[in-house]
């Protein structure tokens, strides 16, 4: 029984550890999805948390992974773990059977598993877990005493300062559709050879009150007694004919196009992200201003992508003293601006579509960048 308990620790706390490892690189991406789940729920008033909550599950799943691994504070750190698996065993039960979200994300978005696949991994987890809550007393502690208490003071600060540096800067690993390297104008078209959904066709019928499915196979066509009610269309099989890039739509205030305008065009061009600009870091404007002059001097063209309406756009503008300063304004939907670039604001640099750089708020590239 040691032999088996330490097995499940091993799978349970590094499991959890990586887990946590892999969200601590997108912080913000979890609390996108959380706000996913609030909208479903009608929780409005909750969205305004979903950082912070996402900062403090992500930091948990860590800590918690290490604790069971040295047996710290075990009786307490299991029943939490527990706790936590069966709260995320409800998520992805929600997310499989209500089919209102479409992924759980609970790997973030550099690992990409079905919803099926996350249930019944959560619902394993939930089985090992009720295992070490119910031997706990069985387990005996690696680290003990002030070791143990300094190992979990370090793996604290570690997971916590991981997402803060994320936050401040870039995620580590960028595993996003945008990340450099990529072209624009490719991944926002269907891959050639892609398989599009497969739909089968289902007619209702109704016969004395009662209504019944057919397909074309089986269908009473020659059977007058039955009444024809509707036809509908049943996925069968899910196929991959999706772009990577989606909605990738620049606009100005007043409608008018210029997304090939700006991904066809020769040379250079700076992309600044400013999905909300009233609440957009200004940490580092002389360092974006000075850029900006920069690339007017060289002719390389300078736009601002904002998510927000033309007032809230040009104050923002006003504010930061950016009137003087050749950057156009155009408009960029709010959830493609978060997808492509995970600070607000954050700076990408492009050449024909093709993503050259990217940059927050924090890491501004000086004006040697131009050359």
């Amino acid at each position: 029984m040691k032999y088996f308990l330490w097995i499940i620790r091993i799978v349970v706390g590094v499991l959890f550890i990586f887990s946590g490892l892999v969200k601590a690189n997108d912080p913000l991406g979890l609390s996108y999805k959380m706000d996913e789940f609030f909208e479903v729920w009608g929780m409005f008033w909750a969205m305004p948390l979903s950082l912070p909550l996402s900062i403090v599950m992500i930091a948990f799943e860590i800590i918690a992974g290490v604790a069971v691994l040295i047996g710290y504070a075990y009786r307490v750190f299991s029943f939490l773990l527990f706790l936590l698996i069966a709260f995320f065993t409800f998520l992805t039960a929600y997310v499989l059977f209500s089919g209102n979200i479409k992924e759980c994300g609970c790997f973030g978005d550099c690992i990409k598993i079905t919803n099926e696949e996350t249930f019944w991994k959560d619902v394993a987890l939930l089985v090992l877990g009720f295992v070490l809550v119910i031997y706990r007393k069985r387990i005996k502690p690696v680290l003990s005493g002030y070791p143990g208490t300094a190992v979990m003071i370090l793996t604290a600060f570690f997971a916590f300062g991981v997402q803060v540096y994320a936050l401040e800067h870039l995620p580590f690993y960028d595993c996003l559709p945008y990340k450099v390297g990529v072209d624009i104008n490719v991944d926002n078209k269907i891959p050639p050879n892609a398989i599009p959904d497969e739909y089968d066709d289902v007619f209702i019928y109704e016969k004395n009150g009662i209504k019944k499915e057919f397909t074309v196979a089986n269908y009473p066509w020659k059977d007058s007694t039955w009444h024809y009610v509707d036809r509908i269309q049943r996925l069968v099989k899910k196929g991959n004919a999706v772009p990577k890039i989606q909605d990738f739509f620049i606009s100005d205030h007043d409608g008018n196009e210029y997304t090939d305008y700006i991904l066809t065009k020769e040379g250079y061009s700076f992309l600044w992200f400013v999905k909300s600009p009233e609440k957009a870091r200004t940490d580092n404007m002389d360092e974006l201003k000075e850029l900006a002059k920069a690339a007017q001097k060289k002719g390389v063209p300078f736009y601002m992508l904002s998510s927000a309406n033309k007032e809230i756009t040009v104050n923002f503008i006003k504010e930061n003293d950016l009137e003087g300063i050749n950057i156009e304004i155009l408009v960029l939907d709010g959830t493609v601006s978060k997808t492509a670039m995970r600070s607000n604001p954050g700076l990408m640099l492009i050449k024909k579509g093709v993503i050259q750089g990217k940059w927050s708020f924090r890491d501004y590239p000086g004006i040697d960048v131009i050359q």
